[in-house]
């Protein structure tokens, strides 16, 4: 049945291009002799036709779609009118012995032949599309102007009945106004789609849907589309990628796709020196602590891409750890090692580094909840504190170049066990750094900042899961704030950190924080959340607020006070002045530390924590007055 059907439209194709190229040669006579009879003779009328259908066939006249003509179509027409023209002027003169009407006769022939090929295809294909446009379920409003909505209205444009009918696009600046892609105008900027917005809602003529087709909006500014689009009662979503639209996907088997909430973090891509982080990787040994983790499993892929000689994969969860493994694939041209073990075991982290002789270490494992660690401070303790030590001192004695800790924000004026914990991890690291500047040996690099968006436990997958079950969604205060940055983001930023603290060049023990940007209220990230899920916040879904939990404060800071921050080379980079310590110290203390844990003694283990750390301010009921809530939680912010 579809052969019949594909036979029958190839034969009707073929039919009225040789009647248009019939009526050619009758017009081409009109222009070419005015004062003659255009029909007479009659049978080069007929040749004119036949000659049409034996040199369209190699330019595919045959088996085009006049609904779909593109430019490619039209140029195939060209050049069959310029063919069929030469064919039709040689079967007069050579076998008929008919000389043209006037020396211009060919060019005129040639013209009019693809004015009436062209011009039939172009309003078909409009006419398919206004009727088309007519009947779409949705109207729609383009954000972005660039190459993403041109394929986007021309897959459009390819669809027999699409769900949507563009009336108009914003572009990302002013220049564009007034001119069509596709036919469809550029209406404004987003700069203006405020003033756009109430336009059309006054003339009741607001889009059922904005469409983002800009892949690259800024954060903030989609964040303000957003706004526009939740008072005007609009829905926003994203087009698919321009990869789906160029493979030729129908519409009518995507859908749109929700706007994620880590696109409204979306900043300017930073500019990394990546050959100089390949020629860190390239070639070296390297281990991962926490591969399995939220940014292990994002730093083990852009690791394995750099072609190292050696890739270890450590984490104490089998799950975890498999799960890393088979997304990797097979090894291409570098051997790779899965190893379970738990860092707080310093016998085996000794014998690991000693069987994998690792170059570079990169240390993401931590237990990182802060709630969870508060109620088990003696695991957060002898992970976060004892474990970092453990993973350094066995790097070091198997000779490894140089160590990453990933640390965090929380480690600053800490009033939980585990932004303390992490804080005296650092501390180590920043001496044995110190150390190593003057005797020789290991680098450490200590990289800090703030909550991966989505990352397990993070306030994102709970509210995602609340908002599944209908709400309501919970937020512990209303001016909780919290630095979000995307996992990638991140670990980009920690791999350029790692080069720039691998220089012998470089201030030793100097914390390397990443610029997380503006804080961001939890609250309106719940709202921004209901709100991408096309619901209405604290009308569809309720947000409530349910108090601290112990260990958390309302504003987290990425500098301390006696750390003032300093610029590097590379925009995202920032590095808090060292607060120098002694190495013998800090591991002696550790070891106190880590022995009253063993013992079970946790009041003391976490008096001898706060003699460490004296900024600690352990607000172990959750009390907001010990919540730091103060001016002085911005100290680096400002900065």
């Amino acid at each position: 049945m579809a052969s019949s059907r594909s036979f029958s439209r190839i034969a009707l194709n073929v039919g009225l291009d040789a009647t248009l190229a019939s009526c050619a040669v009758v017009l081409a006579r009109l222009l070419a002799a005015p004062y003659g009879n255009p029909l007479l003779p009659f049978w080069p009328v007929i040749w004119g036709g036949l000659a049409l259908s034996m040199a369209g066939t190699p330019f595919r006249l045959p088996t085009q779609y006049w609904r779909f003509a593109s430019l490619a179509d039209l140029l195939g027409v060209a050049a069959a009118s310029i063919a069929g023209t030469v064919l039709y002027v040689i079967g007069l003169i050579a076998f008929a012995g008919i000389a043209p009407p006037s020396p211009a006769y060919p060019a005129i022939h040639m013209l009019s032949l693809a004015a009436l090929l062209v011009v039939p295809r172009v309003g078909y294909r409009m006419w398919q599309g206004d009727r088309a446009n007519a009947a779409a379920a949705q109207s729609v409003l383009l954000i972005g102007a660039g190459e993403a909505a041109d394929l986007f209205l021309a897959a459009l444009a390819s669809e027999r009945r699409p769900p949507f009918r563009a009336i108009g696009l914003l572009s990302r600046g002013q220049a564009q106004t007034g001119r069509r892609i596709n036919g469809v105008p550029i209406i404004g900027s987003v700069d203006n789609a405020a003033a756009i917005l109430t336009r059309m809602a006054d003339q009741n003529e607001l889009p059922d849907l904005l469409v983002l087709t800009d892949p690259d909006l800024p954060g903030a500014t989609l964040s303000h589309l957003m706004q526009l689009a939740d008072a005007e009662g609009l829905r926003i979503a994203r087009a698919p990628r321009p990869t789906v639209l160029e493979e030729g996907a129908a519409l009518s088997h995507f859908d749109l796709k929700p706007v994620a909430i880590e696109d409204l973090l979306n900043r300017a891509q930073r500019k990394l020196d990546r050959e100089a982080i390949a020629r860190l990787v390239r070639g070296k040994r390297v281990l991962v602590t926490g591969a399995g983790g939220t940014i292990g499993s994002e730093l083990v892929p852009q690791l394995a891409a750099l072609s190292p000689a050696h890739l270890a994969l450590l984490d104490n969860g089998e799950f975890a750890l498999w799960q890393i493994d088979q997304e990797l694939g097979a090894p291409r041209g570098y051997p790779r090692q899965t190893i379970i073990a738990d860092i707080r075991d310093a016998a085996r982290i000794n014998q690991v580094m000693l069987n994998t002789r690792p170059d570079l270490v990169f240390h993401a494992a931590a237990l990182k909840h802060v709630p969870m660690v508060e109620h088990n401070p003696t695991e957060g303790l002898l992970t976060n504190a004892q474990g970092t030590r453990n993973v350094a001192d066995a790097a070091r004695a198997a000779g490894a170049a140089a160590m990453v800790l990933i640390s965090t924000d929380k480690a600053v004026n800490p009033t939980s066990v585990m932004g303390a914990a992490k804080r005296v991890a650092e501390m180590y690291c920043q001496a044995l750094d110190i150390q190593a500047r003057a005797n020789g040996g290991m680098r450490c690099v200590t990289v800090r900042f703030g909550n991966v968006l989505g990352s397990t436990g993070s306030v994102v997958p709970v509210f995602q899961r609340q908002l599944a079950a209908g709400g309501p969604l919970t937020v512990t205060h209303p001016d909780m704030e919290r630095y979000f940055m995307t996992v990638r983001e991140a670990v980009g930023l920690v791999l350029q950190a790692s080069v720039i603290g691998c220089d012998r060049h470089i201030d030793d023990g100097g914390i390397f924080v990443l610029d997380m940007g503006e804080p961001v209220k939890i609250v309106d990230l719940a709202r921004q959340m209901i709100r991408l899920a096309g619901r209405r916040p604290d009308e569809d879904v309720k947000i409530e607020f349910t108090g601290l939990r112990p260990g958390e404060k309302l504003f987290e800071e990425i500098f301390h006070g006696r750390e003032p921050p300093r610029p590097t080379d590379f925009p995202g980079l920032l590095m808090a002045t060292p607060r120098t310590t002694d190495a013998a110290l800090v591991a002696a203390a550790i070891d106190d530390i880590a022995s009253l844990c063993h013992a079970g003694n946790v009041a003391a283990a976490l008096a001898m924590l706060g003699g460490m750390v004296p900024e600690f301010d352990h607000n172990a009921d959750g009390h907001v007055g010990a919540a730091r809530a103060s001016t002085q939680d911005h100290v680096g912010h400002a900065s």
